[in-house]
């Protein structure tokens, strides 16, 4: 899977409280969660998010409490990919749960907002288009990529269920 676009950059520890704040935890339509994405963190994130489809973040992104809002609000916000230097694992594993692709890079301190990322998750490298470098990543093991490639755990399932995969 190839996914080329332009970064958003954050820090180390974004929580899932910022990504989708407490307050709105009644809402169940993903399409409304999105309006709230990342809200108390960044008030320009709905303007980036049109030409951004990649967020670089430091460590521990999506530490805090184990919401799955905070990946469900990104990806319908229209988030495709977020690299970090490393993740909360509750947030690792909701964000394929639901098809985002999460990608653990030492690098990210090079990678700045704005630049031009294309990831292939196959051959396992990010290239910065924005600055001419290239950086190796451990591709996704097959079964976690297979979630992904099929839109989620949910349309994944539908799949296996139906005998497609």
């Amino acid at each position: 899977m190839i996914i080329r676009s332009k970064v958003i950059k954050y820090g180390d520890d974004i929580n899932t409280d910022v990504i989708f704040p407490g307050r709105y935890l009644e809402i169940v339509d993903a399409q409304e969660m999105a309006k709230h994405a990342m809200e108390d963190l960044d008030e320009k994130f709905h303007e980036k998010v049109k030409d951004a489809k990649i967020i670089v973040a430091g460590k521990n992104f999506g530490c805090g409490s184990s919401r799955e809002q905070a990946a469900t609000c990104l990806k319908y916000a229209g988030i495709e990919a977020i690299v970090a230097k490393s993740f909360a694992r509750i947030f690792f594993r909701n964000a394929i749960n639901q098809g985002l692709v999460v990608i653990e890079c030492k690098n990210v301190d090079d990678i700045e907002e704005g630049d031009e990322l294309e990831i292939d998750t196959d051959k396992g490298e990010i290239k910065n288009l924005s600055k001419g470098a290239t950086y190796k990543i451990k591709p996704l093991p097959p079964f976690l990529a297979e979630i992904i490639k099929s839109g989620g755990l949910i349309p994944y399932m539908k799949r296996r269920v139906s005998n497609e995969i």
